[in-house]
């Protein structure tokens, strides 16, 4: 198989591959020891596109952050072609700051008396289209589609002031570079300030000027990024937007809310479709919520929903206008006995992701990670356990509210890993292959292998007669029992995997950590 710094790696033929060995890469927005994080710096979304060559975050201060991938570039080519040749490569991804934009600002519904966060849930990459960028943020109720492009700066020229640098009857007389940068209009263009006001420096020669010309807007070889809203979907959601997720079909997209889920067309952003609609005629009779929301990959008319009992629904389009009825659930059966206060609490989904092939779904809740076969609905064919040890610890999470947080998953591009965040700025990665026992613990810092767990040899399996999961991740000796070296107002909600290579970012506060092994 291949390794993520594009060498071979030897695997037992037919075993599983071996764990992976992981390394820091970069660091965005590190933070001195001390330094307290602002709360509208915190990054809320993670997301790279499919090339994996861009990186996009959010932040709760509405703002969308962009990254490029630097290593290809300085090569001048792309890492398939270049392994095909001796040329030396980089042997792991870089990237670099590209550009940054408002997303979202602080709204007020005077309807409703609320405030409306700026703070960003989502981030989607769309299709891209010559050589533009276009991605779909949201907030809490609002989404909105961006175009982001190069364009060439635009400068006024040829003016009366200068005729010692004049060709002819309004040619383009002045250079278009500039040695020092200049103010810069709203258009994208920007202007000099010695031409918009009187000043010592400028000498009108003797005897006045024979003739004024009018002066010209040249375009320039200097290009800046713009970042321009192209549609605004908007009042389309009663409730907090928790998912949006693009087709496969590159026309259209959902979004998800605790009760409902919309279909849109990129096109037309003041009409969406009602598709799944959970909300009983009388709302105390509301059991359960919508949490997340997911599009097939590659199967247009397929996507699943997850909720707040932990189930998984499959709904394929083509059955009704209204999918109110799944054509698929997935959900693990409850073991006689161990039902608690905390039972439903802790089996709600915070996240739903599919496998790049589509035959796979991997959920999280807040004990474990569980990995579906969509042609398997008799339970989850692994879990993965994550927050065990905190079982004893429930009653005081959930009075700090930490039993409430929502982390996020996700699963290689080769869909032989997945991963998780944890406490203490802590994610965790597991192999998902039959027999293998990895279960790595890293911590969001340069050093991720500084608070490394050491995990069994043999981690905790069970075969459960009902759903013939197999468990692993289970508690290790190295792990407190009571958990008091984890610190729960550290944490990482937000990670996501590079779709071709095994490189993770993911957010510890207000700082972006890339690693690759």
């Amino acid at each position: 198989m291949k390794s993520g710094n594009g060498g071979d790696v030897a695997a037992a033929p037919g075993g599983p591959p071996p764990s992976l060995d992981w390394k820091f890469s970069q660091v965005f927005g590190e933070r001195t020891a001390g330094e307290e994080v602002q709360e509208v710096d915190i990054i809320s979304a993670i997301e790279f596109d499919k090339s994996g060559d861009h990186l996009a975050t959010g932040d709760r201060g509405g703002r969308v952050v962009l990254f490029e991938r630097t290593d290809k570039k300085e090569h001048g080519g792309n890492r398939k072609d270049l392994e095909k040749t001796d040329y030396s490569i980089s042997r792991h991804p870089e990237f670099r700051y590209k550009t940054e934009f408002q997303s979202h600002e602080p709204e007020f519904d005077y309807l409703k008396s609320l405030e409306i966060e700026e703070k960003i849930n989502k981030i989607r990459w769309c299709q891209t289209a010559n050589g533009a960028l276009f991605l779909l943020s949201t907030n809490d109720k609002t989404i909105k589609y961006w175009k982001v492009q190069e364009k060439k700066i635009k400068k006024v020229a040829d003016f009366s002031m200068e005729p010692s640098k004049a060709t002819g009857n309004g040619n383009v007389a002045s250079s278009c570079f500039t040695s020092t940068p200049k103010p810069q209009l709203a258009n994208g263009g920007y202007i000099d300030k010695s031409y918009t006001s009187l000043s010592n420096d400028l000498l009108f020669p003797r005897g006045g000027i024979a003739s004024l010309r009018l002066p010209v807007v040249v375009t320039c070889n200097e290009t800046n990024l713009v970042a321009r809203c192209r549609r605004v979907y908007a009042h389309a959601h009663d409730y907090h937007i928790n998912s949006i997720s693009n087709n496969s079909d590159g026309e259209t997209f959902i979004s998800a809310d605790d009760l409902r889920i919309n279909l849109w067309n990129l096109d037309i952003s003041n009409q969406s479709f009602n598709i799944v609609d959970v909300k009983p005629a009388n709302m105390e009779d509301l059991t359960e919520v919508i949490t997340s929301a997911e599009f097939h990959p590659t199967h247009c008319h397929t996507l699943a929903y997850s909720s707040s009992k932990g189930s998984v629904r499959l709904i394929d389009l083509r059955q009704s206008a209204l999918c109110d009825k799944h054509s698929k659930l997935f959900v693990e059966q409850e073991a006689p006995g161990s039902r608690s206060f905390f039972t439903e609490i802790i089996a709600s989904i915070s996240d739903i992701k599919f496998g790049k092939d589509g035959r796979y779904i991997l959920s999280r809740d807040y004990m474990t990670l569980k990995l579906w076969d969509i042609n398997m609905d008799s339970g989850p064919v692994s879990t993965f356990q994550v927050h065990e040890y905190l079982r004893p610890r429930l009653c005081d999470l959930y009075e700090n509210d930490s039993i409430f947080d929502k982390f996020e998953c996700c699963l290689s591009g080769d869909g032989q890993r997945v991963a998780t965040g944890s406490y203490s700025n802590l994610f965790r990665v597991f192999g998902r292959h039959p027999g293998t026992t990895e279960a790595t613990t890293l911590e969001a810092s340069k050093n991720p292998m500084r608070r490394q767990v050491q995990t069994p040899s043999r981690p905790s399996r069970s075969l459960s007669s009902i759903t013939h999961a197999v468990r692993r991740g289970g508690e290790s000796p190295g792990v407190e029992a009571n958990g008091n070296s984890f610190d729960f107002t550290t944490k990482l909600l937000h990670l996501a995997w590079h779709p071709t290579e095994n490189s993770i970012a993911c957010a510890a506060a207000n700082s972006l950590y890339m690693y690759y092994a």
